[in-house]
């Protein structure tokens, strides 16, 4: 049996906690055959290294690098002094580690004298926090007794284009190149979120990069299920910050998942989804604090609930761009043109809806106003002097809430009940889209409503269950 079990940033923060890690990943080889891990950078440090870059580009400040460099030194020689006991292979450790500080200095103090940043040396400098955090988390596995080595992504088959900082994987050789490893009784410790293009140089897979790495490694070795932990004992079926009484989903769909992690849920990125489904490998979502809890299980089926709604997620931070023209009715191709202005614009489109008068588009992207302000005006300038469009206004005091459940699905009165509730918390919908697995419907809201509006569709969803 292979089991892939990644490990996120919160879970390998400190040296203590790697070690932990390091614990559960040779506990699992006792009841699992074989077990590779994934493993995420320490806590913080692929964001500071993302605010070093740009402050080398744009600063070009020596004597920051400097320190940037002597506290990242720190703060992984105190995580091998907590992780590792043994002292040789602390020692190893820490050369590999400072052999991997000083290249990455080398590489920021050129930015700053070059005053160039491309995405391919961007991508160079990402990649660091998994190259420095998976040899401590090796070396602990190896302090346990266990063989351990730790690979980088294109070094355990993971090939991808030059799209730098996003890029597409082209193909996988990591049953070649891991297999033989797991034969020999090693268990290899991967870089999440870091891949290679055909000659060798460094990509990045984006945002939810570790978590997608764990789903290709699991792909490439058709393993028998791929684990996820993170500081959170599963999917839970609300914010428990802004709701009360949620519950730990124990099982859901791929499709349920991916709908959620979409709409909002941060414990997993829809990315993942894609390579367990193509296989139909299990998914199991844990927590590297809770071990002993089973987490959420994510399956090609759905366990059977009373309720219908399983969970209800929530997307802050985005913009609503309202299109108005009685000049739209019956004109073909106005959809596309919108859709080319906002993909020159960069706009991450979330949601559109359009009304059967064919009068008004309405359109839901992420960031912030400034973005949101780029695109009404390249949309103006599109549409100016054609008098297909009136106006175009945006709002960016709202926020997505979204209802997943595969119960959904050929329930009747669902809108209705939900209309009700949303309009009982004193919310008013402004926009509303179904996806067309009907495991989702989605609408938009004032973020000022949220709170009461998530706290009212529980109670009545989830923790009354209401049935159709």
């Amino acid at each position: 049996m292979v089991t892939v079990m990644k490990f996120g940033g919160t879970s390998v923060g400190n040296g203590d906690r790697i070690r932990n890690v390091a614990k559960i990943v040779v506990n699992k080889t006792n009841e699992d055959k074989d077990v590779v891990v994934v493993t995420s950078a320490m806590t913080q440090v692929t964001n500071s290294l993302v605010e070093i870059s740009a402050q080398a580009l744009d600063v070009r400040d020596i004597a920051k690098i400097n320190n940037f460099i002597e506290d990242l030194r720190r703060k992984h020689e105190i995580a091998i002094e907590q992780a590792i006991e043994n002292h040789e292979i602390r020692v190893e450790v820490s050369k590999t580690i400072e052999s991997s500080i000083n290249e990455l200095e080398k590489v920021l103090v050129g930015v700053s004298y070059l005053g160039e940043l491309t995405p391919k040396s961007k991508d160079f400098i990402l990649s660091f926090g998994e190259r420095l955090s998976a040899p401590i988390l090796s070396g602990a596995i190896r302090d346990m007794g266990k063989h351990s080595l730790y690979l980088a992504g294109r070094d355990a088959g993971i090939i991808t284009d030059d799209n730098f900082t996003c890029a597409k994987v082209l193909r996988l050789e990591v049953s070649e190149k891991i297999k033989p490893l797991l034969k020999d009784g090693f268990i290899p410790v991967v870089t999440g979120f870091v891949a290679g293009t055909e000659d060798g140089h460094i990509t990045t897979l984006g945002r939810g990069g570790s978590d997608y790495s764990a789903a290709l490694v699991g792909l490439g070795l058709t393993a028998d299920m791929v684990e996820i932990w993170t500081d959170v004992s599963g999917v839970l079926s609300a914010d428990p910050r802004m709701v009360e009484n949620v519950k730990q989903i124990p099982k859901m769909s791929y499709i349920e998942a991916m709908e959620l992690a979409y709409f909002g849920a941060k414990v997993l990125h829809p990315r993942t989804m894609e390579p367990v489904m193509e296989k139909k490998i299990p998914l199991r979502i844990k927590n590297t604090f809770e071990p002993e809890n089973e987490g959420t299980l994510i399956t090609d089926s759905s366990e059977t609930s009373n309720g219908i709604i399983k969970a209800i997620t929530t997307i802050k931070d985005v913009i609503l761009i309202n299109i108005f023209g009685g000049g739209m009715v019956g004109v073909s191709g106005t959809a596309a043109r919108i859709f080319n202005v906002l993909g020159k614009s960069n706009a991450n489109v979330i949601l559109i809806t359009q009304g059967s008068s064919e009068t008004n588009i309405s359109i839901v992207i992420y960031d912030g106003e400034l973005e949101a302000k780029k695109c009404v005006r390249e949309l103006r300038d599109e549409f100016g002097e054609c008098h297909l469009i009136k106006d175009i206004t945006f709002d960016k005091e709202v926020c997505v809430v979204s209802v997943v459940g595969s119960g959904m699905k050929g329930a009747k009165g669902i809108a209705g009940k939900l209309f009700e509730a949303v309009s009982e918390s004193g919310a008013n919908i402004k926009m509303i889209a179904q996806g067309s697995s009907e495991t989702n419907i989605s609408f938009v809201i004032n973020e000022d409503k949220l709170e009461p509006c998530l706290k009212t569709l529980h109670k009545t969803f989830v923790e009354d269950e209401i049935n159709f």
